[in-house]
């Protein structure tokens, strides 16, 4: 018979004695998962089940569980397509506003010019302007440029960022201005010093603009309802309107199904770049 000797630590020695303490802790811990991931749960289950069962009071059977409503989705709606306009517009965004934000953050952390004050605050007064008070003139300057009911009018007018903008300047503002004074003595210009010291440095505060980017476009629904016109340059969040049908008559699993599609890509990312987002909220972006 095995025994347990001094060398081998026994399972019980391992494990921490719950404390009572934190009962409440652990109390608000599990209602709060519940709370989030309930309705996620009941939406998955739902958009599997018959669509004449889909708000039915009876309780839901695993067997019956299909992905009938996920066929139905596609077939009323080009999800293809849908899905292609929305990573096209969702890739550029998250990649141009990265670029712009990492630029411009490291202009007002790095570089001195007259008027750097003033224009930086000009750009963080644009943050408390809704995004309603300003969509006429955006639409009637992507029109005088031929570009309504396209693609890139969604695109460029989302390039700029304000948030992204002050977020790197506080973060490059937290990095050793030393690095820079090193590079200008090796001859580094600062372009030079940007590429080659400071976006890898600041790489962590990168991926948090590009994820909150990715998921603010992917789940726009206001602009390309202002800007599009033609269903084939429609997004994932606008198409699948059409799913409700004619006066709200369209089956609420079918909705429900193109629901998961367009949130399967969102927690894609956000698992993915969770650590990302972790390390750059905690190397201290923020001042």
């Amino acid at each position: 018979m095995a025994t347990i000797t001094a060398d081998q630590p026994s399972a019980t020695k391992n494990r921490r004695p719950f404390r009572w303490a934190n009962a409440p802790k652990t109390v608000v811990i599990v209602v709060a998962l519940i709370l989030c991931l309930g309705p996620m749960l009941w939406t998955l289950l739902t958009s599997m089940r018959p669509a004449n069962q889909a708000l039915g009071g009876a309780p839901i059977s695993f067997s019956h569980l299909s992905f009938d409503s996920f066929q139905q989705a596609f077939k009323q709606v080009d999800m293809w397509l849908l899905i292609l306009n929305s990573v096209l517009v969702t890739g550029l965004v998250t990649i141009c506003q990265m670029l712009t934000a990492g630029l411009s953050g490291y202009v007002f952390a790095r570089i001195p010019f007259r008027g750097r004050g003033v224009l930086f605050s000009v750009i963080l007064a644009t943050m408390m302007v809704p995004m309603q008070v300003t969509i006429i003139p955006i639409f009637m300057i992507i029109r005088g440029m031929q570009l309504s009911d396209t693609l890139w009018a969604l695109i460029i007018p989302a390039i700029p960022t304000a948030f992204g903008t002050f977020m790197m300047r506080q973060y490059f503002m937290t990095l050793p201005p030393e690095l820079a004074e090193a590079a200008a003595i090796d001859g580094a210009g600062p372009w030079r010093t940007f590429r080659s010291i400071y976006a890898p440095l600041a790489a962590p505060g990168l991926a948090i603009v590009g994820i909150l980017a990715f998921n603010g476009t992917w789940n726009d629904f206001f602009r390309p309802l202002i800007m599009e016109m033609s269903s084939k340059n429609y997004t994932l969040p606008l198409g699948l309107v059409s799913l409700q049908g004619n006066m709200g008559s369209g089956s609420v699993a079918v909705v429900l199904a193109g629901v998961v599609i367009s949130v399967i890509p969102a927690i894609l990312v956000f698992v993915f770049g969770q650590r990302a987002l972790r390390e750059g909220l905690t190397t201290g972006s923020f001042r």
